[in-house]
């Protein structure tokens, strides 16, 4: 269901670093422009979800979105988290040109 990279299993640690560990939820999150994303939270397990631990973290999504996904790759880059699905999500709006006025307008 899910690969964490090392480098986003050691910024988890960083955060919870004297922090009581939590559940963290892989969830469809809007995207604007480019339509809907998978993004991180932290939120406890429900009977609707699929759960997993890797790195010493417990991971919960729910299951028709694990389905549809077909598993999740969470990485870090320099933004902060990546949560990439396996089976592409579909993309809605115009890409840039979806957006009030496109790229670069002010």
């Amino acid at each position: 269901m899910l690969e964490l990279t090392e480098s986003a299993q050691k910024e988890l640690a960083a955060y919870f670093e004297g922090k009581e560990k939590s559940d963290i939820r892989v969830y469809l999150a809007p995207g604007g422009c480019s339509g809907p994303r998978l993004a991180l939270a932290l939120d406890a397990t429900t009977d609707e979800d699929q759960s997993e631990e890797q790195g010493g973290f417990t991971f919960c999504i729910n299951k028709d979105l694990l389905a549809q996904v077909e598993g999740v790759k969470i990485d870090l880059n320099h933004m902060g988290f990546m949560v990439e699905p396996n089976v592409p999500l579909p993309q809605s709006g115009g890409g840039c040109s979806g957006c009030s006025g496109g790229c670069g307008t002010n």
